[in-house]
């Protein structure tokens, strides 16, 4: 497949509003592709260029993609601005300025699917001193081999913003249905491999080839998340469940065969040199060959936990790391195991995987668990979670299966501050006063359907010093401005408390927070992690039901 026959796909994807005809669409494309332009073809029409456990990343920020077109177009680079700021979408304004493009093509050749995925790849594998001059030479061909068309496609897929709306539930079923398997067994396969397109190749063979995978060390899966709930109804919906302490901390998920131990974070990006006594720490207390589900957490020298912030910053340490390591303890807490000595548990009860657990790990860093039916003594250890500087407790539903990257109802967190959410950072406008010179305010967004949609700002919350360190996190992230307001490439996950939700028509979600307060940047939580909207709607119709009762 061309590279040209992609971004007509696209083209015609953007104009479909029914998740049923994308998924129709896309699909019917799937068994034309050959081995290789499948895997790429399915990654791409997510906005994906590489898989979610890939440790590589482009490097590109919107600067160097607006100078690249600029070049091939002939153009000054405030040319292309231009275009962004009245556009609002760099692949529209990309696209126009290739439009009145006053240089010849690099390339006579069409570029296919193939050659686009490995020149994002020579991107992402350029490093050294000179790797900034090495990109932009890169994009420069990209674009100068591209029809205008293209080229609004490639720019969004470096941006991440292919904005036609896919999400990966629909190129799920799509492949399902392009050749003939089950639905559950592409979302089994997907939930050990991590990768949709290898799923498709796999897809393709059969559905017995689909049933033959599993999870394997050091090919790192999704986390199991959680949602908010309340004691009260997990005990009158499941009548009793397994009760954890709920770390300030951060998600980790250990892997170990013989005497090699690596460690990812709940981004699924490599951290094992950054934690070298958590790794000592779980190679020591661990027993045969391992994936453990986890969280670190700093203590202080009282013994108690320290803030989510203390960890984070270890994990953002590439260097200086012994001397990070004598300033910060770091503890490992293990609450779960995913795969033991060749086998998989990811479909065995929790009650199964915990004793499991038990049998394969030191109790110094076993989380605590206890399985309880009454209200009283859930909230005994909330009260005790609460007195040891903890969040608060994490109830599960000891039946049910470990479920990579699936948000529901048998992870339940109980924390006694106001509700919050995770959402997406996808705007922000330009502060007044003491706020001169810097973002006073952040517009939000929930997801849907591989769709970010806004559903209110927050300026509260932001003391000045988070001012400027937020004001350095984004200002290479803007990709276009308008008067006071400017538009981010959607890269950072903020935490926000709430009052109250609220319908409204001024944003896209059909939603409003009311005294949306900043809490933190959750560095550890990727796009795919915010608030879905069906999540957010699940929480309107909750409030009028609440029954006060307390912390759950």
């Amino acid at each position: 497949m061309e590279f040209a026959g992609f971004a007509e796909v696209c083209e015609r994807l953007e104009a479909l509003a029914g998740r049923l005809e994308m998924r129709d669409l896309i699909a019917s494309m799937l068994p034309g592709l050959d081995d290789g332009e499948l895997s790429v073809f399915i990654r791409f029409v997510q906005g994906r260029v590489f898989s979610d456990w890939s440790p590589m990343k482009l490097g590109i920020g919107p600067n160097l993609l607006y100078e690249a077109a600029a070049y091939v177009a002939g153009r000054r680079k405030s040319d292309v601005v231009r275009l962004v700021n009245e556009t609002g979408d760099a692949g529209l304004a990309i696209e126009h300025v290739l439009e009145r493009r006053q240089q010849s093509s690099f390339f006579s050749e069409p570029l296919s699917l193939a050659e686009v995925n490995a020149l994002l790849t020579r991107i992402a594998e350029a490093a050294g001193p000179q790797s900034q001059q090495v990109k932009i030479r890169l994009l420069r061909q990209g674009f100068g081999s591209m029809t205008p068309r293209e080229a609004r496609y490639f720019a969004r897929l470096v941006l991440a913003q292919l904005r036609i709306g896919i999400g990966e539930g629909t190129v799920r079923d799509a492949i399902a249905i392009a050749f003939e398997v089950d639905a559950g067994s592409v979302e089994h396969a997907q939930q050990a491999l991590n990768d949709l397109g290898e799923v498709a190749l796999l897809a393709r063979s059969g559905a017995g080839a689909l049933d033959r995978v599993s999870i394997v060390p050091f090919r790192p899966v999704r986390m199991m998340l959680a949602q908010q709930g309340t004691i009260a109804e997990q005990l009158a919906d499941y009548g009793r469940v397994a009760v954890e302490y709920k770390y300030d901390g951060s998600r980790i998920q250990f892997h170990r065969v013989g005497r090699v131990c690596r460690i990812w974070s709940r981004r699924l990006e490599e951290v094992t040199g950054a934690l070298p006594e958590v790794v000592e720490s779980l190679d020591a207390a661990a027993r045969g060959d391992v994936i453990l589900d986890g969280e670190v957490v700093a203590v202080g020298p009282d013994g108690r936990p320290l803030p989510f912030q203390a960890v984070l910053r270890r994990f953002r340490r590439k260097h200086g790391v012994a001397a990070a390591r004598d300033a910060v303890a770091l503890v490992p807490r293990v609450f779960d195991c995913l795969y033991a000595d060749g086998e998989s548990l990811l479909d065995r009860p929790l009650v199964e995987r915990r004793s499991r657990l038990e049998g394969l790990l030191d109790d110094d860093y076993l989380a605590p668990q206890e399985v309880l039916e009454s209200e009283d003594g859930i909230r005994a250890v909330y009260a005790r979670a609460l007195g040891e500087g903890h969040e608060g407790v994490m109830l599960k539903l000891p039946d049910s299966p470990y479920t990579p990257g699936a948000r529901g109802r048998a992870w339940v967190k109980i924390k006694p501050e106001a509700e919050t959410l995770d959402l997406a950072v996808i705007g922000a406008e330009w502060g007044e006063g003491r706020r001169g010179g810097h973002f006073g305010s952040y517009l939000l967004a929930v997801q849907d359907g591989g769709r970010l949609l806004p559903v209110g700002k927050v300026a509260t919350g932001i003391t000045d010093e988070q001012l400027g360190e937020l004001h350095d996190l984004f200002r290479d992230l803007v990709v276009a401005e308008s008067g006071n307001a400017v538009t981010l490439e959607p890269q950072v996950v903020f935490e926000v408390g709430y009052a109250e939700i609220q319908e409204s028509p001024n944003y896209a979600s059909g939603y409003a927070l009311r005294f949306p307060r900043f809490v933190r940047a959750r560095d550890d939580k990727g796009i795919d992690e915010v608030e879905p909207l069906a999540s957010l709607e699940t929480r309107y119709r909750r409030q009028g039901s609440r029954d006060g009762g307390g912390p759950g």
